[in-house]
């Protein structure tokens, strides 16, 4: 494969947890950022339009380049200058998974300009990117598309992060309550305590293997399979407002679970509609068919 001199990049963004699956579950959702990246004789050029623009640095600071230099310091080939316009619609800071998004799209963008298969090449876009966010589910959800499971190896050996995609059942259709407000996934995870009791541990893992077979065949098993008592309760001071959306979406028998780090919501549908009488101020309703797909490249 020759060394292309611009490539297209679409990338999903996700929600992750889905309830109990913290840190291991994540769903590609039809929500997508767009990155042009062509190659220059020096310099990094950075324009960016829709969500992040005026707040995200136009350099090398970017995500997105970040991804691309910790890409090539694996695969090489790094081209002398970047030219990159990014259309962004994932909401930044709202438990969309647009840090994972980005970290992806740049991944596979160096990878291709590299002269490589991405294809051949998701397992190294995979370490990558999920090494930059401590976990897989975002990243994996983004680069494979559809209901991903994901986990970490200890030890010293250089495939740390894994993931499987699983088809998720059809009958499936999520609305994100996206949240007017930001949150800060640091700050949210420092409400969680290092140890939780034995039976709220054997809860939300009876739960989680449960959430495997309601997302690929079951999804009438949905509401108790979302159900989780790991990190969602101790993060409930820093999200009230989506804590008692989730209440009130399960209270009238929708699964819904907070997105990621939140403050978003997500709710599971049978067919993308919400019920009548739900307090939506703060946040916005968006019906998002789950992406198959995920990272998508076109060589200029």
């Amino acid at each position: 494969m020759g060394r292309p001199g611009e490539v297209r990049i679409r990338v999903p963004g996700s929600s992750a947890n889905l309830g109990p699956g913290f840190d291991s579950f994540g769903l590609a959702l039809a929500l997508h950022d767009d990155v042009e990246v062509s190659v220059t004789s020096g310099g990094v050029e950075v324009e960016i339009e829709g969500e992040g623009a005026g707040q995200v640095p136009c350099d090398e600071a970017h995500l997105v380049v970040r991804a691309m230099r910790a890409t090539w310091n694996i695969v090489g080939d790094a081209p002398p200058g970047l030219r990159m316009r990014c259309r962004n619609a994932i909401p930044h800071s709202r438990g969309l998974g647009s840090s994972a998004a980005a970290a992806v799209a740049g991944a596979a963008a160096a990878v291709v300009l590299a002269g490589r298969d991405l294809e051949l090449e998701r397992e190294t876009v995979l370490q990558v990117t999920a090494g930059m966010e401590g976990h897989a589910d975002n990243a994996a959800a983004s680069l494979y598309g559809g209901f991903v499971v994901a986990w970490e190896t200890s030890g010293n050996i250089s495939e740390r992060f894994h993931a499987v995609k699983l088809e998720s059942h059809p009958g499936i259709h999520p609305v994100a309550l996206i949240a007017g407000r930001e949150s800060s996934t640091s700050a949210t995870r420092g409400l969680l305590p290092d140890h939780v009791p034995l039976r709220d541990a054997a809860f939300t893992g009876s739960r989680t293997a449960l959430a495997v077979l309601a997302f690929t065949q079951r999804p009438d098993l949905l509401l108790p399979a979302t159900e989780d008592r790991l990190h969602q309760g101790y993060r409930r001071p820093a999200y009230p407002e989506s804590s008692r959306l989730v209440d009130a979406l399960r209270e009238r028998g929708i699964p819904a679970a907070i997105s990621g780090a939140g403050p978003s919501v997500l709710a599971l549908t049978a067919d993308g509609t919400l019920p009548e009488g739900l307090d939506l101020h703060g946040f916005r309703a968006v019906a998002l068919p789950v992406d198959d797909a995920g990272a998508t490249i076109e060589i200029g």
